[in-house]
């Protein structure tokens, strides 16, 4: 059953209300991941159940704007990502990145130790399957929770990253559980991020899709098509 975007509980308030709040799973919405929603209850529950879910993307922003008047501010998975090593590296902490290559982890692990210095860093690649077994699972949350990580990222992409941590929230011992996505690669220099510039303006899908056109076109011509005809029977039809 289709859902409308005031549905989703969006996040309105900055980062740095989150610095003293622990056991926390948040995620992240943007134009793709509620397409997606529609079609895939678990998907669509394991975002409303985030104790935190960030407007990623312009298209929300805008969307929630059109529909109730809100001004949300835009979050990034990247914004959340630098906000949380900046904490822990003025405290001490540590964190655990689970998702991608050992190859991505290394250089993500190598630039940290540059960037962040008083973080300690540990890391899992899980086997790149669309569905993990039980005993991937088991690995994965002894791994996690053998460092009983301050933060725990999560780069999987979605929705298999956000249904993952959502299914074992609550077996996991760690602080700020954070589904990024595509930080990791951006991080770790293996795909280059939008320059700022089109990121202030709202551009940052423009540039992904002038980048790998045949990878995106999809996602965004097709994709934000569809997003803008939810969020138009949204403001003048009801859901029954």
């Amino acid at each position: 059953m289709q859902s409308t975007l005031a549905f989703f509980n969006l996040y309105n308030m900055s980062l740095d209300q989150l610095s003293n709040k622990k056991n926390l799973l948040i995620n992240t919405i943007n134009a793709h991941s509620f397409n997606i929603s529609q079609n895939d209850s678990e998907f669509k529950m394991a975002l409303n159940k985030s104790d935190v879910l960030l407007p990623d993307g312009i298209s929300i922003v805008f969307a929630m704007r059109f529909l109730k008047g809100l001004r949300l501010q835009k979050i990034a998975g990247a914004d959340l990502f630098y906000y949380e090593m900046d904490r822990l590296n003025k405290m001490g902490g540590n964190c655990f990145f689970l998702g991608s290559s050992n190859e991505t982890l290394e250089k993500i692990k190598k630039r940290v130790s540059k960037d962040y210095s008083d973080v300690k860093v540990y890391y899992h690649s899980p086997p790149y399957k669309s569905e993990f077994d039980e005993v991937d699972n088991k690995i994965m949350i002894e791994k996690i929770n053998a460092v009983e990580p301050d933060v725990l990222f999560i780069g999987m992409t979605a929705p298999k990253q956000e249904k993952w941590a959502y299914s074992h929230f609550n077996k996991l011992k760690a602080g700020h559980v954070c589904s990024v996505g595509a930080v990791f690669d951006f991080y770790a220099g293996t795909v280059n991020r939008s320059p700022n510039f089109m990121i202030y303006i709202g551009l940052e899908w423009l540039y992904r899709l002038i980048k790998e056109p045949r990878r995106m076109w999809r996602r965004y011509l097709l994709g934000n098509t569809k997003f803008i005809g939810y969020i138009l029977k949204e403001k003048f039809v009801s859901f029954k």
